[in-house]
């Protein structure tokens, strides 16, 4: 609320000082009537609960630090069949922000909508000489995602290799992610191992996530 006017004008100069001093800290709401004509303008939309900036006529998210997570999978993934689809539970996140486990575990909850970065890897193994080939793919809401599949093989007994790849993905709140793997021998899996000093323990599969916008 603006202060009074009072005869004293120099300490009502001094009151409207302070005002607008704590006033224009704050960042003003996003209204139905607000225009984005004009380039730079910064408000806050309350709706969605995020600062907007006005850019080539509309309003564009400003991404603050929600949507990222970090998943690895302490434990050997294997293959009780093979040339049959799997997908990896991994642990529970830690130190997570708007990225979830779901029901079932192997869900990956997105609170917010955007496009995230994902970088997935995991590490091959192999109790075979012959050859071994493995397959990994992403899901999302149990729909595969076009053009995302990745492949590596094996060719000796007790080999190991970290396949690994990065892509972005577009998703709406709620939606779901899964990481799907497959083997075409039951002697492939994927390789957790214990630290052993001075190693630190190296997972069988990572998977990180951050969110670029919205």
């Amino acid at each position: 609320m603006l202060p009074p006017i009072t005869l004293d004008i120099n300490q009502w100069a001094e009151n409207m000082r302070r005002y607008l001093g704590r006033a224009l800290d704050q960042l003003g709401f996003k209204e139905t009537y607000s225009s984005a004509s004009q380039p730079g303008v910064i408000l806050w939309d309350n709706v969605n609960g995020y600062p907007v900036v006005s850019k080539g006529g509309e309003w564009r998210q400003i991404v603050l630090e929600d949507g990222h997570a970090n998943f690895i999978k302490t434990a050997d993934v294997t293959a009780a069949l093979a040339n049959t689809a799997y997908k990896i539970t991994y642990d529970a996140p830690v130190g997570n922000s708007g990225i979830t486990q779901g029901t079932p575990a192997s869900r990956i909850v997105f609170e917010e909508a955007g496009e995230y970065v994902l970088a997935f890897s995991a590490q091959v193994s192999s109790t075979s000489a012959s050859t071994v080939h493995f397959y990994f793919w992403p899901s999302i809401n149990g729909v595969d995602a076009a053009n995302s599949g990745m492949a590596t093989a094996l060719h000796q007994n007790n080999a190991t290799l970290v396949t690994s790849r990065t892509q972005i993905f577009t998703v709406a709140a709620g939606d779901y992610l899964e990481v799907n793997y497959m083997f075409d021998s039951t002697n492939g899996f994927l390789n957790y191992t214990a630290a052993a000093s001075p190693v630190p323990a190296i997972p069988a599969s990572t998977l990180s996530i951050t969110r670029l916008h919205g």
